[in-house]
């Protein structure tokens, strides 16, 4: 049986349990992979935690265990870059400057194949480096960049590769469904559910990644390449975070038969494909609406096959690694590039903005009678239909109500808007969501 070698660059968290699994599953992966899978070289700073953490020798570190200089680590790749009885490198280091950037393209112009987890990288530079393992005839796996261990980046490589995608909708976020699911269900502001998010380990000190939408965003990116064969800027994606979701918001999604969700939304409509990531109010009839906690889900609605539901962990060391272990034993077995959507020069892309939804729109107004007629009068007046109106919550002088209007664009719903501003009627700026069922 011939050897399939694999450095691994950064042995952190993921890297760690990268390690981990290739050594206690070593005889079953190796049957799988056809060949002896072997990790051969581990380039780490600070090897010391991986140690501890995972029990790995520190023979198996480059510099023997030792803490390494910058020099001494980067003199370590060049000798795996230039070593021809590598075969596949795993980098795990992280974040998207030029350090990682210029690693993972030289891997590729190596002849090297690259298995990586880091999807901000990929969302933000990653066309210079498909086009690298393009040009050089190797893969590039990134089933870790998006939703951990739920292996969407193979179903849609794969699975769906007899159909056609329509649309994408998602939870691709654990720790943003972590705090709406605290916030749902124990009736926590959004500030009580993030501190429960950090004591448990979901958020880190500094959550904006995640709470803003931006983590969400790098994925549906990635998704949308893969899917659709577009490149999509953060600059063009439009991502809303969680942070101004309200205990008011949660009331109004419940008297709606919905749940708040940070979901990530794109679709296929004839020359266009609209996404975007926001909370959405996610009936109760919609799978998602019922995945809680940590947990990430995606949709996807094929023309031919319809709806097909993918539900599991989306983040954590084990759940990671997991899916690079599965990008290495695909490559180590079939050797070659996994096929990817080529671009799609007839596509472009528009935002959430211009996509027909319903929505939820919320109103502060004064407390007098006809309020709520004038309202929906100017929302009519936009073509668009009312599904529903809320009783008035009348607190001090003033008036709360929302209203779930049917499919329109949010063009129209911030037209009938503006014209509500000039009645003088408005306590503040409405609240406007949208619902997906």
């Amino acid at each position: 049986m011939n050897t399939f070698n694999i450095a691994l660059i950064g042995c952190g968290t993921v890297g760690g349990g990268v390690v981990k699994i290739l050594s206690e599953m070593n005889h079953t992966l190796n049957e799988r992979a056809g060949r002896a899978v072997k990790i051969s070289r581990i380039v780490e700073l600070n090897p010391e935690n991986a140690i501890k953490r995972f029990g790995i020798q520190k023979e198996a570190f480059c510099g023997g265990g030792k803490k390494l200089t910058v020099d001494e680590a980067n003199s370590y790749i060049s000798d795996i870059l230039n070593d021809t009885g590598i075969d596949l490198v795993v980098e795990t280091v992280g974040g998207t400057g030029d350090f990682v950037f210029n690693l993972c393209v030289n891997v590729c112009k190596s002849g090297k194949h690259l298995v990586s987890a880091n999807k901000a990288l990929l969302a933000e530079r990653g066309k210079a480096i498909f086009n690298a393992a393009e040009e050089n005839n190797v893969s590039v796996g990134f089933e870790a960049a998006v939703c951990g261990a739920i292996p969407i980046i193979k179903t849609i490589r794969e699975s769906f590769t007899g159909d056609e995608i329509v649309s994408v909708s998602g939870i691709l976020n654990g720790t943003s469904n972590y705090i709406l699911s605290r916030m749902i269900d124990e009736n926590l502001s959004f500030e009580q559910a993030l501190t429960f998010a950090q004591e448990a380990g979901y958020a880190e000190a500094d959550p904006t990644l995640d709470i803003s939408g931006g983590d969400a965003a790098h994925k549906l990116i990635i998704l949308m390449k893969l899917i659709f064969g577009i490149d999509v800027t953060m600059e063009e994606l439009k991502y809303q975070g969680i942070q101004s979701i309200s205990k008011t918001d949660m009331d109004y999604a419940r008297e709606i038969n919905a749940r708040f969700k940070l979901i990530c939304f794109a679709r296929h409509d004839g020359d266009f494909i609209y996404g975007g990531v926001c909370p959405m109010m996610v009936k109760d009839e919609n799978v998602l609406s019922g995945v809680n906690g940590a947990t990430n889900a995606i949709r996807v609605i094929n023309k031919y096959s319809g709806k097909h539901i993918l539900i599991g962990a989306g983040a954590g060391s084990s759940e990671t690694a997991s899916s690079i272990v599965a990008d290495i034993l695909f490559i180590a077995r079939y050797n070659d590039r996994m096929n990817r959507t080529l671009p799609n020069g007839k596509l472009k892309f528009k935002g959430l903005k211009d996509y027909t939804l319903p929505y939820v729109i919320t109103f502060e107004t004064e407390d007098r009678p006809g309020i709520t007629g004038l309202v929906t009068t100017e929302i009519g007046r936009q073509n668009i239909n009312i599904y529903t109106v809320t009783h008035n919550r009348h607190v001090s002088d003033k008036a709360l109500f929302s209203i779930e209007t049917q499919a329109s664009t949010l063009k129209q719903i911030n037209a009938a808007i503006s014209e509500i501003k000039t009645k003088g009627i408005l306590k503040c700026e409405p609240v406007v969501y949208p619902i997906l069922y």
